[in-house]
């Protein structure tokens, strides 16, 4: 069957506590398809060194920012910290306009804040388990890269993260990092055919239909 319009792009939400492999699996997730991109954060904070303005993040203005936020320039944002960090929509409307899925390394607060935005309907958000909570703190401590302080606060985090699971179109218990991929690979293809990523299927079933009167005549 002749192609349609070429699709539109996905915003790819992958959510998970720290330590569930959702890291592993968007670096993997990139390997796959050289074309995804990763969501280019905006925030208040200073830059550290090394990090370029556009590239790492946006950074802002407590004042610029607030006014992005007012005008419904941010896709979703949040208060961390002492500043200031949000998910621009220009980018993100652009890329998905060219057909390019943008990735998103978020919690549960943004991806609720995007999947209520106006590009909501090309949101694909994703959850990712642990296999078990001991689990979950073995690979935390096998990183070795955290004080035990740090881990048992990113343990006493998790159970909220773990909570807003229903929240999320897909959930993926990451107990096998490649059976688990493979599961990711195989949402995110079907997911660009779903309606609302092929504006041309319109005109083409219409195509159809001239063809077929064409036909019958």
């Amino acid at each position: 069957m002749p192609q349609t319009d070429p699709r539109r792009g996905l915003l790819i939400i992958l959510s998970s506590p720290s330590g569930a492999g959702k890291s592993t699996l968007a670096r993997r997730l990139m390997e796959w398809d050289p074309t995804l991109s990763f969501s280019v954060s905006a925030t208040t904070r200073a830059p550290r060194n090394g990090e370029e303005d556009g590239v790492h993040y946006h950074f802002l203005s407590e004042t610029e920012f607030k006014t992005k936020v007012i005008e419904g320039e941010m896709l979703e944002h949040a208060h961390v910290f002492g500043n200031f960090y949000g998910s621009p929509v220009g980018p993100v409307r652009e890329a998905i306009n060219d057909g390019c899925d943008v990735l998103f390394d978020i919690d549960w607060q943004g991806a609720q804040q995007i999947k209520t935005s106006a590009l909501r309907d090309h949101v694909l958000s994703i959850f990712v388990l642990p296999p078990s909570i001991a689990e979950l703190r073995r690979r935390l401590t096998s990183r070795g890269q955290d004080a035990e302080e740090v881990i048992q606060k990113r343990m006493q985090k998790s159970w909220d993260e773990i909570s807003h699971w229903d929240g999320y179109d897909y959930v993926l218990i990451n107990d096998d990092l490649e059976a688990t991929f493979e599961r990711l690979k195989t949402i995110v293809s079907a997911e660009r055919l779903r309606q609302p990523q092929q504006p041309g299927l319109v005109n083409f079933v219409r195509g159809l239909q001239s063809e077929f009167d064409e036909a019958e005549r």
